[in-house]
Order: C-alpha cells, then sequence, then structure tokens
C-alpha cells in the first residue's frame, strides 16, 4: 500500500506515460514530482531532493537526494522532482524483501511451552487408568457394584474443567485489565515468554522518540538581529509549507509568541532548502552542506543544522532534532532492574543513535536496515537468550515477527501492528513496564491455577479409586461430582484475585 498504482514513465522524446506499476521494467526512468511516493527502487538521474524513508528506515529526518544516490520503492519525496531509473522491481525490492522476511520469521514455530495441553493430556491417561485399574482390583478383591462404583466415581471426580479453564480464565480477566492500561495482547505466549526475556531490542525512531522534528536551539550569527528576530524570520520563510521541518519551525515561533514575517516572495530551493524576498533583502533557508562552509555553532548532538542567510551570509542558525518520549529514561532502568538488558537498534544515523543511547545510558546499532535488525535478533536467539523487539515501522516489521515476543508502537504502520504479539495503544513506551507487570502476574495466576488443577487430580483420582478405602475413607459418585464442580470455582475465583498496582 506504500507504493503508487501508477508510475510515471520518461520516454526517449521526453514525453511521459503513465504506467500500472507491474508492467514498470528495469532500466525504465521514472518521474516523481513533490509529493508523491516513489513507486520502485532506483537510482536518481536527474533532480535534487529531500525523501521521507521513516517508515522503512526508522531514519527521522528527511534524506537529502542527489544525482548518483539511491532511491527506495515506498518513500516519499520532498519538495522536488526526481528522475529515477529503476534498478529493482518485484521479489527483488526492498518492499518485497521485508515482505519475506516477514513471511520467515511468522513461520518459525513459538518456543513458549503450552503447559495446560500437555497437563490435561497427562490426566486423561491418569484418570482412565485409574478407573480401568479400579475396576479390575475392586471386582478382584469385591463385586461387581463395588467395582462399579469406584470406577464411575474416579471418572467424575477427575476434572478437566479446572485444567481447561485455569488458562482461559486467567487470560480473559489479564486481557481486561491490559485494555484499561491501553494494551492489546494478541497472543498469550507473550505473557509467560516476558517473564523469561532477556534482552529487549527497541527501535528509536517513534518508538522511544516522537518522531518528529523539534527546534533544539536557534543561534543568532549577526549583531543587528535578536533572537526573535531571527525566528520571526524563520518561520516567515517557512510560511505556508507542509514539510515538517517548516511546521517544527512554524509552531516552535507559536509556542513563544512570535510573529512571523511576512515574505513578499517564497521560493523553493531544489534539494537544498527555501527562499524569500522581504524589504529588498533575499534570505535563505538552506542545509549546512548547501551553505557551503563549517560554521562555529555548538550543535546538539544527532541534530540537524539549517542556516538561514541575509545576502548569502549567514545570520543565524536553527538545529532540529527528534526528542525523547518523557517515559523512554524511567522504560531504561526498570528494564535493567528486572535483569532485562535494552539495546536500540535504528536506521537512524550515527550522531543520532548516539546522542539518544548515551541519554539512555543503553547500547545502540544504527544504520540498521530490516535485515540488520533480523539479523540481531536472530543472533541474541542463537544465544538461546529470550528476545523482546519493540518497534513501529516497516523497517521493524520483521524483527517484530522474529522476536520471541514482538511489541508495537499504536501509531505505527499496519504491517508493524500485524507483526507483533503486543500492541501499545496508547504509543507510549512506558506502558512497557505495565506489560512487563502484567506479564509476571498473569504468568504467576497461570501456574497458580495449573498447579491447583493439577494437584487436585492428582490427590482426589486415588482417593476416589479407593486407596484409603482400608482405613474406611471412600468418595460417592455424589460427593465426587461437588468436589470436581468446587476445583472449578477455586480456579475461576483465583483467576479473578489478578490484579495491576493502581497507577
Amino acid at each position: 500500500e506504500l507504493l503508487p498504482k501508477d508510475a510515471q514513465v520518461v520516454n526517449q522524446d521526453d514525453s511521459i506515460t503513465s504506467k500500472p506499476l507491474n508492467e514498470l521494467k528495469v532500466g525504465e526512468i521514472v518521474r516523481v514530482q513533490a509529493g508523491e511516493n516513489i513507486p520502485a527502487d532506483g537510482v536518481i538521474v536527474r533532480g535534487r531532493s529531500r525523501v521521507n524513508e521513516s517508515l522503512l528506515t526508522g531514519e527521522s529526518a528527511p534524506i537529502e537526494k542527489n544525482k548518483g544516490d539511491t532511491a527506495i520503492g515506498g518513500s516519499t519525496n520532498g519538495p522536488g522532482v526526481l528522475f529515477i531509473e529503476v534498478s529493482e522491481i518485484g521479489e527483488k525490492s526492498f518492499i518485497s524483501q521485508v515482505q519475506t522476511l516477514v513471511g520467515e520469521a511468522q513461520s518459525q514455530p513459538s518456543r513458549a511451552e503450552d503447559m495446560a495441553n500437555r497437563v490435561a493430556s497427562w490426566l486423561f491417561w491418569i484418570a482412565l487408568g485409574a478407573a480401568i485399574l479400579a475396576f479390575i482390583i475392586w471386582l478382584f478383591i469385591s463385586d461387581l457394584p463395588t467395582a462399579v462404583t469406584f470406577t464411575v466415581t474416579t471418572l467424575v471426580i477427575a476434572c478437566p474443567h479446572a485444567l481447561g479453564l485455569a488458562i482461559p480464565l486467567v487470560i480473559s480477566r489479564s486481557t481486561s485489565l491490559g485494555a484499561k492500561r491501553a494494551l492489546l495482547v494478541k497472543n498469550r505466549e507473550a505473557y509467560e515468554l516476558t517473564t523469561k526475556a532477556d534482552v529487549m531490542i527497541l527501535d528509536k525512531t517513534g518508538t522511544l522518540t516522537t518522531g518528529e522534528f523539534k527546534v533544539l536551539d536557534t543561534q543568532v550569527l549577526d549583531d543587528n538581529y535578536r533572537e526573535d528576530e531571527i525566528i520571526a524570520l524563520l518561520a516567515g520563510i517557512e510560511g505556508g509549507s507542509s514539510h515538517p521541518i517548516a511546521q517544527s519551525i512554524i509552531s516552535h515561533a507559536e509556542e513563544k509568541d512570535i510573529e512571523l514575517v511576512n515574505f513578499e516572495t517564497n521560493d523553493v530551493i531544489s534539494g537544498e532548502g527555501v527562499s524569500g524576498e522581504v524589504n529588498g533583502k533575499v534570505y535563505k533557508l538552506i542545509s549546512e552542506k548547501a551553505y557551503g562552509q563549517k560554521l562555529n555553532v555548538d550543535t546538539p548532538v544527532g541534530a540537524t543544522l539549517s542556516v538561514l542567510t541575509e545576502n548569502d551570509e549567514a545570520i543565524g542558525t536553527v538545529a532540529l532534532g527528534d526528542d525523547l518520549k518523557p517515559t523512554s529514561k524511567e522504560l531504561m532502568n526498570i528494564l535493567k532492574s528486572q535483569g532485562i538488558e535494552p539495546i536500540i537498534a535504528t536506521g537512524d544515523n550515527e550522531s543520532a543513535a548516539e546522542a539518544v543511547a548515551e541519554e539512555l545510558d543503553v547500547e545502540y546499532f544504527a544504520n540498521m536496515s530490516p535485515q540488520d535488525k533480523y539479523d540481531l535478533v536472530e543472533r541474541y536467539k542463537n544465544q538461546n537468550k529470550t528476545v523482546l523487539m519493540v518497534g513501529d515501522g516497516v523497517n521493524d516489521a520483521p524483527s517484530l515477527a522474529l522476536a520471541d515476543v514482538g511489541v508495537a508502537v499504536g501509531a505505527g504502520t499496519q504491517v508493524a501492528l500485524d507483526s507483533a504479539d503486543v500492541i501499545l495503544t496508547q504509543s507510549d513506551p512506558g506502558d512497557i513496564e505495565s506489560f512487563i507487570e502484567l506479564s509476571i502476574k498473569t504468568n504467576k495466576k497461570m501456574n497458580q491455577n495449573l498447579a491447583w488443577g493439577a494437584g487436585y487430580n492428582f490427590i482426589a483420582i486415588p482417593i476416589a479409586a479407593g486407596i484409603l478405602a482400608p482405613i474406611g475413607i471412600t468418595l460417592s459418585p455424589a460427593v465426587g461430582a461437588i468436589l470436581m464442580s468446587l476445583s472449578t470455582i477455586i480456579v475461576a475465583v483465583n483467576a479473578m484475585t489478578l490484579k495491576l498496582d493502581s497507577k
């Protein structure tokens, strides 16, 4: 669904032909206008622009693309027009490779043990064997009516209900509690596996951070201007643009109650930034690379620096970056206290990844492709470690599916949500703490119910079969039926006592 239905193919005479995507061929050149999604993987042969690849790679900032750079099908073109020579289609394309990885991960068997089914299968053979043995023994030492009575009592008192309901009743209660905490648990095995977790691999952009550009710092480089005047010019020159960088600058000015400067003209500089004219002066807001000179400015680690110029002389800068979500740091401390090693794996650049990892005091991996994240999860699983993966993008989907427990952030992409075992519907990493608590308490209740269901049967069946008859203790079928019912009630009551600490 990230791919457009049709591609605009450039003919030899430079005319444009609209062609369905499935008819596109390697070597053809396609035109991608501003705001359109790129139809196929390829190499840029003409044009400059910024491309938003966040849904695919996790990179929070739009990436500047020039002639010779690669383009990924499904990413979104920014302000410029690009001409791209198609290099990969079909199964070899980036999107198809992600889809294949997801399929491979989902086909792998779960490592969780279904203890309830195993115990229930044991109970069947134990109860049947005990009933037959009781019939034979009592028929031999007594008479047929006595043998039938003990056999019937044995079959009646054996309670598959307690075992059959031990897990579903707890899961039902747990699902209800989770929903109140904005947690959707799709796979009940996630509870058991989470209590055994060794490693939690977390995506950065949109998971630990907001995934949105924010003004982190502004600097004045010309004594003729004050900071509020620089911010007014920044907001004015970006006025009317829907670009994420523009919107973040405009929002920053609004938060500071600074009125933007009304520019007489506003133009896009393809692949570089924007320009505008006011009061006979030409201003530009361009990247530091496009400015061509290294400025002596302290830039926040991981931030993207843009330069504001007046008649081609730098008068100010603005640093933009991705901000941490409020609960991210607390989550890292909680994971460490639980003995779970947190690791950041992001498609973002080294600088941005290092900044977040340093602030959270965790290990990190940068410039990670979907295959890299998949391989990282697989590496830890091959070390017999239980792996939890948290992410939100298309690039996270394969590793979410492969991990023992995949946790998707609710504001992410549909493919990530479909690949995960657990969904945080409020997109708050702090909710992972609630899920861990819920898993521990749910698993404890499930084990209690299994212990009761199994223990009851292992004690009740021999008594019903008459093992204590020599000392005068026997049970009738009616008493056996009452005890069987009581065991089910006890399991149900125990499940309903499952509670989460209030927040």
